[in-house]
């Protein structure tokens, strides 16, 4: 008898997490990404590999398969999708042609039509190894479909064009479309790293500049239609070469994600990027932004523009090293940030709600515990602050966390604190 396998539980309660958001689900839904690492780990389970092993088989090796079964049929939605998937040019590997495949076709409500046909064809079966598999295991396989039709009744919208990292991640940058008029120079310094365009300087008073959109750590992913990704040193200059003259679309790839920390699949290249480009320095805001919005005056005081992203309970410990693990534990919340006027008084850090002056944060020095920031996000920054102040024997810490405007202004407000704390700790 066969027993329950625990991954269909875990696909079903992702299933349900996206029916109780918003409609059509999309790609800023933080359900999306868990459902479709539950929905690979399925498909990858069981899949037989060669002998020799020199080639692994993913799930996308039967699904490019699907057309060439079905004769009959000739031409019909789901062998489109597969040539779509074939010939997509921002995907290079098996990997990243699977996943483009599945948000296809959780678009166009096809996920189901490709199991059934995969189920009704035995030879394309023989890769799934029955007793471990869930696709090749008829008690398996019939749950499996029945959620798959499900899937087939909810409405996605995602973005196929937001494709060039599925080689590497189900979690996708924020991307955004920069358009400008022809000029002589636009001002983006670019490097080229494993196929990638990273812009690493937006030189002052530059056309690119000017426009405001851009920012040191993108990456150009199209200009004007010509996909980018896997590009040769000097592909760009090429490609502009040909438009001439003519306005031009960059599709762009930001380094901050929705959260305003950075889009983790990044971080190898930038530390690569900060090697070779020891100058080179994450751009927060466009330069024009920072020296309009950095401070803000009220009641004589210059104010800290910030977002306050949220806070979490990190436990009995206050100290600097539990920051590691308050800041991720906030982002992770994907809660909306929310500007804030920030005030590093005499004897206290005072916080309000920027719109309607509200005070939403009152906190006497000898009640922060630690200040500072994680390595990998230099505008991020975090302070710790006692539950129970009044019982400091009982009381749990929790850390609040703010993204600043610059990596600049984070290092003077973390010092500013910090000082006013160590001289609490003094008297």
């Amino acid at each position: 008898m066969t027993g329950k396998e625990p991954l269909l539980g875990t696909l079903k309660a992702c299933i349900l997490a996206i029916k109780e958001g918003s409609s059509p689900c999309t790609d800023a839904s933080p359900h999306l990404a868990p459902f479709c690492e539950i929905l690979e780990t399925i498909l990858r389970k069981g899949i037989k590999q060669p002998v020799l092993g020199f080639k692994r088989r993913d799930y996308w090796h039967w699904l490019e398969q699907l057309p060439q079964q079905d004769t009959c049929s000739g031409v019909t939605p789901l062998s489109i999708m597969v040539e779509k998937a074939s010939s997509c040019e921002k995907v290079l590997t098996a990997q990243g042609r699977g996943r483009y495949f599945l948000r296809l076709a959780l678009n166009q409500k096809l996920l189901a039509t490709a199991i059934q046909q995969l189920a009704r064809n035995p030879k394309l079966l023989e890769c799934y190894d029955p007793l471990v598999s869930v696709l090749g295991n008829e008690d398996f396989m019939e749950p499996f479909l029945s959620l798959m039709l499900v899937v087939s009744e909810m409405n996605f919208s995602l973005d196929l064009q937001n494709s060039s990292f599925l080689d590497e991640s189900w979690l996708l940058p924020v991307c955004m479309t920069y358009e400008t008029v022809p000029c002589r120079e636009l001002g983006m310094v670019l490097r080229y790293l494993d196929g990638r365009i990273f812009v690493i300087e937006v030189l002052p008073e530059s056309q690119a500049e000017v426009d405001e959109v851009v920012l040191a750590g993108d990456v150009i992913d199209e200009i004007s239609g010509f996909s980018l990704r896997n590009a040769r040193n000097g592909q760009a200059g090429t490609v502009l070469q040909k438009l001439k003259g003519k306005p031009l679309s960059f599709r762009m790839i930001r380094w901050k994600w929705h959260d305003g920390g950075m889009y983790k699949p990044l971080l190898p290249y930038l530390n690569v990027l900060r090697e070779k480009v020891p100058s080179f320095q994450l751009q927060q805001e466009h330069r024009h932004k920072e020296e309009k919005e950095e401070r803000c005056l009220q009641g004589g005081r210059l104010l800290y523009n910030l977002r306050y992203l949220g806070q979490a309970n990190v436990g009995k410990y206050g100290g600097k090293e539990v920051l590691d693990e308050g800041i991720p534990k906030v982002l992770e919340q994907h809660l909306c940030p929310q500007e804030v006027l920030f005030d590093v008084k005499e004897t206290e850090v005072f916080i309000q709600e920027k719109t309607s002056s509200k005070v939403l944060f009152q906190y006497p020095y000898p009640e922060i515990s630690c200040v500072g920031r994680r390595l990998d996000s230099n505008h991020l920054f975090a302070f710790c602050v006692a539950v129970s102040p009044g019982t400091p024997e009982h009381s749990t810490f929790d850390c609040l966390v703010f993204e600043s405007n610059s990596e600049n202004e984070c290092e003077e407000i973390i010092k500013r604190i910090g000082k006013q704390t160590f001289y609490c700790l003094l008297e």
